[in-house]
């Protein structure tokens, strides 16, 4: 089972100078999990996944296995394969009742349209040949194609996958296609629903500093489980001011962008392209200060000091943003005790926060105590100007 969550301390020990090293990623990802997870700890991540929905095949399906009846009787003119494990499990279903050599003989015969290459490898180890793919592994340049091709009177069939197909199957049946849907497996609610509370309320704490969406309907989910907890509005905040919502193409972000939050994704809607595009973003939005003759990156759960990173501990981390907010001013303990998540009301907890953190940057001359007042960053003088007018 894919491990839930990294450590910072092991994240920092396993790749101390990765570029998402000190950064945590959430992983809503239910297929690929492990694969994007490792190439995200492998750059310094730690990973917190939480599968916001679950795969269910349909090979017992009555749905599917209707589909697949009616295109065997009557064979279509085009079919559109949209993803490889969705074309693979069409086939399995098939061969499992029987009618799977009936299926690839009634394929051989058709228009078959493969929307990227992953899709093509499916149809090859199926024995199969598509007659093309676009190039930008778009549904919109399938349409396109197929419209220009013109569909009137045309049957085509179009393998369903549990995304959203914004406008495809209207814009055929508008221009006057019969069209079949081949639903090969459905999107549900996860089981256990424990793993994705757990990544939600550390998306509303800023205890994540990304989310990472691969699919519509997983977007989709977690905001439903959101509402259901009313957590929305939360939720809605921090991906739009702290946590930034990554997501593997335009498709995927649908649901999110709906509700007014802005995402950013790849050129290539890949998962490698993803994690780099988080290897850009996260440190960029880091906030870097001089301070004490010393540059400071202050990430989400560590701090690069001078390009060393320190782990650091939650509390440690609350004072650290507490400070960064106003570089070079006072800020008093009783606003810091406020940072402290459940310190109460006694300020020795700042105190006692204060001096771990002054352990964990290894620095201890970062952070200055003044007297009956509170504490503030030591900016370096060159830079005060500049933040004295910020």
């Amino acid at each position: 089972m894919y491990e839930q969550q990294r450590r910072p301390e092991q994240a920092a020990q396993g790749a101390e100078h990765g570029p998402l090293a000190g950064f945590t990623v959430g992983v809503t990802a239910a297929r690929r999990a492990d694969e994007l997870g490792a190439l995200l700890q492998r750059r310094g991540a730690a990973v917190l996944h939480a599968p916001a929905l679950r795969i269910v095949p349909l090979a017992d399906d009555s749905e599917l296995l209707a589909a697949t009846k009616e295109l065997l009787d009557r064979v279509p003119d085009v079919v559109v394969a949209t993803t490889a494990i969705g074309f693979r499990g069409w086939v399995e279903a098939a061969d499992g009742w029987g009618f799977g050599e009936a299926l690839l003989d009634r394929l051989r015969d058709v228009e078959l349209l493969a929307r990227g290459p992953k899709v093509k490898g499916a149809i090859r180890a199926a024995g199969l040949t598509e007659d093309w793919s676009p190039s930008s592994e778009s549904m919109a340049e399938v349409l396109d194609r197929l419209l220009e091709e013109g569909v009137d009177g045309r049957r085509i069939a179009v393998q369903l996958h549990g995304e959203p197909l914004p406008g495809f199957v209207e814009s055929l049946k508008a221009g006057g296609a019969e069209v079949v849907g081949v639903p090969v497996y459905r999107w549900m609610p996860p089981e256990d629903l424990s793993p994705v509370d757990r990544l939600l309320d550390a998306t509303v704490s800023r205890g994540v500093d990304a989310l990472t969406f691969t699919s519509a309907p997983a977007a989709a989910s977690l905001l439903s489980r959101a509402e259901e907890r009313g957590l929305l509005a939360e939720l809605l905040a921090a991906l739009n001011h702290d946590v930034l919502p990554a997501c593997v193409g335009p498709v995927t972000a649908l649901p999110l962008q709906a509700l007014g939050i802005d995402t950013v994704q790849p050129e290539r809607f890949r998962l490698g392209p993803l994690v780099q595009l988080l290897c850009q973003e996260l440190p960029a939005r880091a906030r870097s200060l001089p301070l004490a003759g010393h540059q400071v990156e202050i990430r989400g759960h560590a701090v690069l000091v001078d390009g060393e990173l320190k782990p650091v501990p939650p509390a440690g981390m609350s004072l650290l943003r507490a400070l960064s907010r106003r570089p070079g001013w006072v800020v008093p303990r009783s606003e810091l005790l406020r940072a402290l998540p459940g310190a109460g009301r006694d300020e020795h907890a700042v105190e006692t926060a204060m001096a771990r953190l002054r352990t964990a940057l290894g620095a201890p001359k970062l952070i200055q105590t003044v007297v009956k007042r509170g504490y503030r960053l030591a900016l370096d003088p060159a830079a005060d100007a500049k933040y004295a007018d910020a």
